[in-house]
């Protein structure tokens, strides 16, 4: 949730989105890619608020 390419959808199936690699899901992005690839994120870069 701290990611720049974190963003929340309207859809409710799929909740929460990661524009670097351009897909929904209902887990975390960085949950996705963690558990998908075996490595954190390569394209993490952190939100500036």
């Amino acid at each position: 949730m701290k990611c720049k390419h974190f963003y929340v959808t309207w859809d409710p199936a799929f909740p929460r989105g990661c524009r670097a690699y351009g897909f929904k899901t209902v887990e975390l992005p960085s949950a996705v890619v963690l558990r998908s690839s075996g490595q954190h994120c390569q394209s993490y870069e952190t939100k500036l608020v």
